[in-house]
């Protein structure tokens, strides 16, 4: 029996074997890799170069481009690149040329002092950023498509694996790197930022090459994607216009409202909520995110121990938060740790006011991450779930898409002015701000508790 069971268990893990589950780890890493080095790791470099703090808040709005990546992805899910295309496959194609700008503009920000010219620096940092929306609405599309059913836990597990570790590189492992190039850690150098984000785009190799590997999907029709061009193409026939005009009106409906009119006419009125629930849940996160690093550089905290503290403690406490969403999920259910999410990400802000008030404390810092990791995991858990619960498989991409813009549009616009309010009132303040902003969520969460939804059709 014993023996029966461990033979179950090492067939179950074999699936880590595959080679699209491999690759994905990888690609992971690709994806996962950009999200900071223009966001958290470069307002730390503003701020040690003496960027003044409302600057660095308004330059977060570049993160907007992730924000508005719905807008393109029915072109991404669906417009052939010339010769890429070709010799790739849609997928891939879309995948290396977002990968290969992301490199190149990282390239950009490295040759770019931002006290000689922060503009140049806005510029290459907003490259990076659509890039990168671009490669996740592709890289999405891929994960859906690659693999069958039962391969698309193991396919989300190593792209989280992935998406982690670059993340760790993009932040401690950047702020490590400038620290050990830095002949004087109390003062501005210019090249040590320099060489480390050259690093940073070396690294993206690895997503070029597997993207160069790896086999584009067999995609199958979905009847109701083809159903619904069908039945658009006999509409726009009727209205007596010429071929050509036909057939591109047919595509530009298939691929750019009937993504969101399923949506809506599967949650009727209820739609507006749930957009409304995807909007804000993550505010109290984003908008303190933006100024925690130039906190931690006026509190007085070093790069290396900034690094040290955020990769230990904070990478544990977030993939202990992310395995500890997962079984509540699936214990309580979606609704119930979404609701507990909100509570911990609204209530650890409330740490870091405590933290401003003792001034450079790394016991404090390891505790207040450390928390505030794990609330973080746990929202993050339960919120993929909810999401990935409301896509329709037939046009699983552009509708995630959606769901992930409209995550990220207002936090990111209020998270903007961040660095004038901390200007105005100090951090402590700003930080008890952000907690309050979380109140609303907790409303939202029980009125969407309340409803049954309509099961998503898959096909």
């Amino acid at each position: 029996m014993i023996n029966t069971t461990v033979a179950s268990w090492l067939s179950i893990c074999r699936i880590y074997a595959h080679p699209r589950v491999v690759g994905m780890l990888a690609l992971g890493f690709s994806a996962g890799l950009p999200l900071l080095l223009i966001l958290g790791t470069l307002s730390f470099w503003l701020r040690e170069a003496g960027i003044d703090r409302a600057t660095i808040g308004h330059l977060s709005w570049i993160g907007l481009a992730y924000g508005f990546k719905w807008m393109w992805s029915p072109l991404v899910d669906r417009l052939p690149l010339p010769l890429l295309t070709r010799l790739l496959g849609r997928r891939r194609a879309w995948l290396l040329l977002s990968q290969i700008t992301i490199a190149i503009a990282l390239v950009g920000m490295a040759s770019t002092d931002p006290l000689e010219n922060l503009s140049h620096m806005v510029f290459f940092a907003l490259a990076v950023a659509f890039a990168s929306a671009t490669q996740d609405i592709a890289l999405d599309a891929y994960r859906i498509e690659a693999v069958e059913l039962r391969l698309q836990g193991a396919m989300a597990a190593t792209y989280q694996g992935g998406y982690r570790l670059a993340m760790i590189l993009a932040s401690a492992g950047v702020l490590w790197i400038a620290a050990s190039l830095d002949a004087s850690p109390t003062d501005y150098d210019y090249q040590s930022w320099q060489i480390a984000y050259l690093i940073m785009a070396a690294c993206m190799a690895i997503g070029i090459i597997t993207t160069l590997i790896i086999q584009e999907p067999d995609v199958p029709i979905n009847h109701l994607a083809a159903e619904n061009e069908r039945q658009a193409s006999q509409m726009i026939t009727r209205w007596n216009l010429n071929a050509r005009l036909t057939r591109l009106l047919t595509w530009l409906y298939s691929a750019m409202i009937a993504p969101f009119q399923n949506f809506i006419v599967r949650h009727g009125y209820h739609a507006f909520l749930i957009l409304t629930l995807i909007a804000v849940y993550r505010i109290s996160d984003v908008v303190m995110g933006v100024m925690s690093n130039p906190f931690y550089v006026d509190m007085g905290y070093t790069k290396d121990e900034v690094a040290t503290v955020s990769k230990v403690y904070g990478v544990i406490m977030t993939l202990l938060g992310a395995a500890v969403g997962g079984v509540l999920t699936a214990r309580f259910g979606v609704i119930k740790t979404l609701f507990l999410g909100a509570v911990l990400s609204a209530a650890t802000n409330l740490l870091f006011v405590w933290l401003s008030l003792r001034g450079h404390d790394i016991v404090g810092l390891i505790f207040t991450i450390s928390a505030d990791n794990l609330s973080a995991g746990i929202a993050s858990s339960a919120f993929i779930a909810y999401l990935s619960g409301l896509t329709n498989s037939a046009y699983s991409a552009t509708q995630y898409a959606l769901f992930s813009s409209v995550m990220l549009l207002l936090p990111k616009f209020i998270a903007g002015f961040s660095g004038q309010f901390v200007d105005a009132y100090g951090y402590a303040l700003f930080f008890m701000g952000t907690a309050l902003l979380g109140l609303p969520v907790l409303i939202l969460v029980w009125m969407v508790g309340r409803i049954e939804f309509k099961t998503p059709v898959s096909s």
